[in-house]
């Protein structure tokens, strides 16, 4: 798996083109709770992540059984600690979920203005 990470609008979905995830087999996270068994790419995965804790479903184990080729997700923890309870425990759960896909990834990017920042990548 490759986990693509960073602020936002960094150029993730751009620089996911450039290893030949194709438009029309992008998923983005915002729109499901539940994921085929195979997933060739998942952009916005920070919102699939808020859709898992309102279905109830713990978003660290589906991250541990994520089948995915390329995953695409936003760094939501740098910033101010948002007032709202459920606004903490998803920055929290989409911070634990980021440690679980750089940990299972064979590779990971963070983008930063649009230049890629390999920091894993196995050989």
């Amino acid at each position: 798996m490759i986990f693509i990470t960073g602020g936002a609008y960094q150029g993730k979905i751009r620089y996911a083109r450039s290893l030949g995830a194709r438009d029309e087999d992008i998923i983005h996270g915002g729109k499901f709770c539940a994921l085929p068994q195979h997933i060739s790419c998942i952009a916005e995965y920070h919102l699939h992540i808020r859709r898992q804790i309102e279905a109830g479903i713990d978003p660290a184990e589906a991250a541990r059984a994520l089948d995915a080729d390329i995953v695409i997700m936003d760094e939501i923890g740098c910033g101010i600690i948002p007032l709202d309870r459920e606004e903490r425990i998803w920055r929290e759960q989409t911070g634990i979920v980021g440690c679980i896909l750089a940990e299972r990834a064979d590779t990971v990017v963070r983008l930063v203005c649009g230049i890629p920042q390999t920091i894993k990548e196995k050989l």
